[in-house]
């Protein structure tokens, strides 16, 4: 069993704390996602998972051993770097079974792994070239195949599609989703792209200054963010926020704008300060809504400038002298500084404590 287990997990270079003693549990055969933006320590912690940094305090475990001082040999991980890291004067083949003959393995035992590999990852028609002569897309599935082959007991993935142009890194997060299903083993993944982490996960674990912000399924962190940093990293585009008061009648913003209290927060203090949060989704123009679990009374707005994304239209307009965003479905032809009546689906409205940022569900 494969399982990965942090316990209160340390890094620091000199006096500088990078990793602020984490926590995480990684079943066998998870695929768990590290995101966050750049600096945030996830890359940091997968390098300590893998043996290439040392930890500065806490235990890391893979299975049943805690491998705090083995090295990267010893811990029976493969890791998949954004760069490739192939060499470029062998053939797919040689790459695919180079790790395998340095450790000793027989030809015909080598020979099982790389055909299992280059068929997982339909590799086949590709063997004998070099690659120079691959895509970015055809070089990373030979980077997972060489990964692959010594069947660790968890696979780790640095940025691997960050390389990659837009429809390339589509299409590979689908390979690796497939490849999961195959090989059903643990795998750790970290990217700053929230949309690769909602595609992937089974459970995503947001980071931010070397702390966790929140873990769950790409469900529950979009659904219930934790806080207004969750809620605006996840999520595109991301949740409108909204900063105002619990008065005596609801809530109250700027420019004498006022909003019924949703009535999940009917307990929240009058008087206190918080922020609204709302996808663009939960705001839409009249004939051009979704059902809405509680909507609120009409709210004109004029729109600043729309988006068309096909099936759908982006608006941005202001509310209470903030920008906001909106959805029209069913979209038509919109003019900047055309004004529209909008609703609000307070029902799946946020509320977060103003100061703390949290969630005051």
């Amino acid at each position: 069993m494969a399982q990965v287990l942090l316990n209160n997990v340390v890094k620091k270079y000199g006096a500088l704390e990078v990793v602020h003693g984490i926590d995480l549990d990684v079943a066998h055969n998870e695929f768990v996602v590290l995101v966050g933006p750049s600096g945030c320590g996830k890359s940091t912690t997968l390098r300590m998972i893998a043996g290439l940094e040392d930890i500065s305090g806490g235990d890391i475990s893979i299975g049943d051993r805690v491998v705090n001082d083995l090295p990267p040999r010893d811990r029976n991980i493969s890791m998949v770097f954004q760069n490739y890291a192939l060499y470029p004067h062998m053939t797919v083949r040689e790459n695919l079974g180079f790790s395998l003959k340095i450790a000793g393995k027989d030809k015909a035992e080598i020979n099982r792994a790389v055909a299992e590999a280059a068929a997982i990852l339909s590799l086949d028609d590709y063997m004998d070239r070099k690659p120079g002569a691959l895509s970015g897309g055809q070089r990373q599935r030979v980077a997972m195949g060489r990964a692959i082959v010594r069947h660790p007991d968890v696979f780790l993935f640095d940025e691997p599609l960050s390389n990659l142009d837009a429809k390339l890194r589509a299409q590979m997060r689908v390979e690796i989703k497939k490849l999961h299903q195959k090989i059903e083993t643990t795998i750790i993944y970290v990217t700053h792209d929230q949309v690769e982490a909602m595609t992937l996960a089974d459970r995503i674990v947001i980071m931010r200054d070397g702390y966790i912000e929140q873990q769950g399924t790409p469900s529950e962190v979009f659904e219930n963010p934790a806080n207004t940093f969750v809620a605006t990293f996840i999520g595109s585009p991301p949740m409108n926020l909204l900063s105002g008061r619990v008065g005596s009648k609801g809530l109250e913003f700027a420019e004498g704008f006022t909003l019924p209290l949703p009535q999940e927060f009917a307990g929240v203090t009058e008087g206190r300060n918080i922020i609204l949060g709302f996808r663009a989704d939960n705001m839409m123009p009249e004939g051009h809504t979704l059902e809405m679990d509680e909507p609120s009374l009409p709210i004109e707005m004029s729109v600043v400038v729309s988006e068309p994304l096909g099936t759908e239209t982006l608006l941005y307009t202001r509310l209470a002298g903030q920008e906001v965003q909106a959805k029209m479905l069913k979209p038509r032809p919109v003019t900047d500084g055309e004004v529209l009546t909008f609703h609000l689906d307070l029902a799946r409205c946020h509320l977060f404590d103003a100061e703390s940022g949290q969630s005051l569900r």
